[in-house]
């Protein structure tokens, strides 16, 4: 149990990470760019800054999961990866130069790319030791994202893409701060054992969910990744393309909410049938968008797709792992949701835009989401047969 820690305090605490984590995602997903841009980097060069985090982020998450677990001390980690983040932004600030400037990109990813499944590994410790739902912490991540999305955006617009770096480091010192009073959720958790962990992750069930969460995970990081290029494509600003990204982080949290209160009634497979369903919807219409705006309003099926989707997983992945695994299988997860996925998405996605058009990404997105949907709903089926 947490000691000396009340049940408030804890959530105060988790939630102010996830708004604070989140308003990091904020500018390095949207405003990072703009900065980099500003400095006089191609399109090519910039696309070379970003494309390293999906390689990174296998080596890192896999490491700083197995580490976590063995040592039992996930509060210092997290600790020690936001103190390198603001080290390697601190050196970022005064250069100029491409190549120095890709090289502390690179050692700043290695060590953000795992804090957001560390730190839904955490949250979910916590949640389930608090009886309390992850959903109700998660949403502040969403609400950050979404706060800052305007706030970040309208002090930019009054001082200039050269405050990005210095927001950053701000956000991370907040979370910096918030983790030293984490409790210590996996004080009494079971001892690790690499042939433990390697026996559930061989198991054909677990291989299962996480090919199947990667084929939806593509359809979601072809819509992740495309979206403003298409937008742009169509004749939209980048004030329009924000609101596309506001519009799906405000749609999640009202869903967070309901999953929160009622997510627990519903069977999980089934349920991840449902939102990769809507994945093939929200894709499919996507390929025949004519007009921005369409686009922004599509954006709000980010809340039965990406919401229902992202948070009926990890309560899979709860019913797969044991806690004293929670932090390996969360890398695992990240691995495969954000890495693999990631990596396959852009490699294809990239070279469908070249070759076809990009109608035809949106298209072979919701193909891979039919899949997922499909193999979901033959576990469902095959579990109830077989029941």
């Amino acid at each position: 149990m947490v000691q000396s820690h009340s049940s408030r305090n804890q959530l105060f605490v988790l939630r102010t990470l996830q708004f604070a984590n989140y308003a990091t995602m904020v500018l390095l997903v949207t405003y990072f760019p703009l900065y980099f841009e500003s400095q006089g980097f191609t399109k090519l060069q910039i696309g070379a800054i970003y494309s390293v985090g999906p390689f990174l982020s296998i080596i890192s998450n896999l490491a700083v999961g197995v580490i976590s677990d063995r040592t039992k001390n996930l509060r210092r980690i997290l600790s020690l990866l936001y103190c390198v983040q603001i080290l390697a932004l601190a050196l970022l600030l005064p250069q100029k130069e491409f190549g120095i400037m890709a090289g502390i990109m690179a050692l700043f990813y290695l060590f953000q790319t795992p804090i957001n499944s560390m730190l839904d590994s955490v949250s979910l410790l916590a949640a389930d030791q608090m009886k309390r739902s992850f959903p109700a912490i998660r949403m502040f991540g969403s609400l950050g994202y979404a706060v800052c999305a305007v706030a970040f955006g309208y002090l930019l617009k009054i001082y200039g893409s050269d405050l990005t770096i210095a927001l950053a480091i701000v956000t991370i010192l907040v979370t910096l701060v918030f983790s030293f009073f984490i409790g210590d959720y996996q004080a009494t958790l079971k001892k690790f054992e690499f042939s433990g962990l390697w026996g559930l992750l061989r198991k054909r069930q677990t291989v299962v969910f996480f090919l199947l969460i990667m084929f939806v995970s593509v359809a979601h990081r072809m819509n992740e990744g495309f979206l403003s290029i298409a937008m742009r494509e169509i004749g939209a600003d980048d004030s329009v393309i924000g609101y596309a990204s506001l519009t799906s982080a405000v749609s999640e949290i009202p869903m967070f909410f309901l999953l929160a209160k009622f997510g627990h009634r519903f069977r999980e497979i089934p349920l991840l049938a449902v939102a990769s369903t809507f994945f093939v919807i929200r894709l499919s219409l996507l390929s025949y968008a004519s007009e921005p705006w369409m686009m922004v309003a599509l954006q709000t099926m980010h809340s039965v797709t990406f919401a229902i989707f992202y948070i009926t997983a990890l309560r899979s992945l709860q019913a797969l792992i044991p806690d004293e695994y929670r932090s390996s299988g969360q890398a695992v997860f990240a691995v495969v949701w954000s890495g693999l996925a990631g990596l396959l998405a852009g490699t294809l996605g990239g070279w469908l835009y070249d070759a076809f058009g990009l109608e035809y990404v949106f298209r072979t997105g919701a193909l891979f989401a039919f899949v997922g949907a499909c193999g979901f709903l033959y576990v469902h089926l095959r579990r109830d047969l077989s029941s």
